[in-house]
């Protein structure tokens, strides 16, 4: 591999502790004697690499930032763990206390911790398969492991607040999150990324595990707010267990580069996977999303929608692939993509797949590119309605139904004027999308 990311690697393999440098030594290797993706690249084709930058460092672990409470959104009615550049920050987060729920750095794993991290870390895939899923284990000194314990319920959500400082320097941020719901358990977890004012160049190589055992149940949301000229390349990984739920759902406003790969493994009968997005890039924006469902064994299901609005000259990618292996009879599984272009210089790449080597299953995907629908828009404009808050209202209707969907109230609460903002140019039309 080139000069990229020399120094956050460098810095990394000082400060893992012992009971992970085997885990780090095994992404290392395989980074370190792999090449770039390229538009030649399959799974990149429509995404290139060159806005990446030579000169990325790991923000100091033991500097002081300063970044004030009421700077902080409003969490989500739960515990909340803060970092800032990757750093944690004690004084800003809440961790509470709840029955059968475990919470830790691996910094300060117990023994006990320790190994079961160990144990589960990149259970849900292979670095060898995943170039930045290695790039991530290579530079990992730290991370965070949820446990929620085995036939408990905990309507709280659990909250990873990741924000980009203003710094100095291209920054590089490596964020690791372990969940293990264990059998009979039902949770929540919110995963969100911001910009403080004035974030510069950053790089987030993100990556998350979720390990879904027999019949427990996980909420999962991603959310992505960073600032314009951040870069995010990161992966959800999920693994479902005998009868075990998913409910997951992504959010991403737009920035020079957004990448991610959703990879869900039903590995037991009996499990099922919700998967819902959507991605709003505008200006000179770019979002792409690959996601991928395993259905290696029978009895599963699945159910994937994605929308997206790209407005001005922004690009958006969506891959979704659904992957039927040839013992998985009786699944049923469903993939939705449709996009909206607002504007004429507005591209989208849609590219719905299903592999399929059983004979007893229900498939069905589907996608659609269009633009704002000319007869409503008439419809508005002949009834008083202007020319921008038609546009605004039929945007925000376009994916509204999945925010409307969604499990948790606080985050709807929280999205509403955040995506009311992004699509009004004045303050009056967010007021009346609330």
């Amino acid at each position: 591999m080139s000069s990229f990311m020399q120094q956050p690697l460098a810095e990394a393999s000082r400060r893992v502790p012992h009971w992970l440098q085997s885990v780090q030594a095994r992404g290392l290797s395989f980074w370190e004697g792999a090449t770039m993706p390229t538009r030649r690249t399959e799974n990149w084709k429509y995404t290139g690499l060159s806005v990446l930058r030579d000169d990325y460092q790991l923000a100091d672990a033991g500097a002081t930032l300063e970044v004030l409470p009421e700077q902080l959104a409003a969490g989500f009615g739960g515990s909340r763990m803060v970092f800032v550049d990757g750093v944690y920050q004690a004084e800003l987060s809440n961790i509470e206390n709840a029955e059968g729920v475990s919470v830790c750095r691996f910094e300060d794993a117990s023994e006990a911790q320790a190994a079961s991290i160990a144990g589960h870390l990149n259970g849900c895939l292979s670095v060898e398969d995943h170039l930045f899923a290695a790039l991530n284990t290579a530079t990992l000194r730290d991370g965070v492991f949820v446990e929620f314990a085995a036939n408990t319920s905990n309507k709280a959500p659990v909250e990873f607040l990741w924000l980009v400082s203003a710094a100095d320097a291209p920054t590089a941020i490596n964020q690791r999150l372990l969940v293990l719901a264990q059998p009979g358990s039902e949770a929540t977890i919110v995963e969100h990324f911001a910009s403080l004012d004035g974030a510069q160049d950053s790089f987030c190589n993100g990556l998350t595990e979720l390990i879904v055992a027999a019949n427990a149940k996980l909420n999962h949301y991603r959310i992505h707010e960073e600032s314009g000229n951040a870069i995010h390349i990161g992966g959800v990984h999920a693994r479902l267990d005998r009868d075990a739920q998913l409910e997951s759902f992504h959010l991403a406003l737009g920035s020079v580069l957004k990448r991610f790969d959703l990879i869900v493994n039903h590995a037991g009968p009996g499990a099922y996977a919700s998967l819902n997005g959507v991605y709003l890039p505008r200006g000179d924006e770019h979002i792409d999303y690959h996601s991928i469902i395993e259905h290696a064994v029978p009895h599963c299901s699945s159910d994937e929608v994605f929308r997206g609005i790209i407005a001005d000259s922004a690009t958006a990618v969506f891959n979704g692939r659904i992957h039927i292996h040839p013992h998985a009879q009786k699944t049923r599984a469903e993939l939705s993509n449709r996009n909206l272009l607002t504007s004429a210089e507005a591209t989208v790449n849609s590219k719905p797949e299903l592999e399929i080597y059983a004979d007893d299953v229900q498939c069905a995907h589907g996608t659609t590119v269009a633009q704002l629908d000319e007869t409503a828009m008439h419809y508005l404009r002949t009834r008083g309605v202007s020319q921008e808050e038609a546009e605004v209202m039929l945007s925000f209707g376009f994916i509204n139904e999945l925010i409307e969907g969604l499990a948790l109230e606080s985050l709807q609460n929280y999205l509403r004027p955040l995506l009311a903002s992004r699509f009004a140019r004045n303050s009056e039309l967010s007021r009346h999308l609330l």
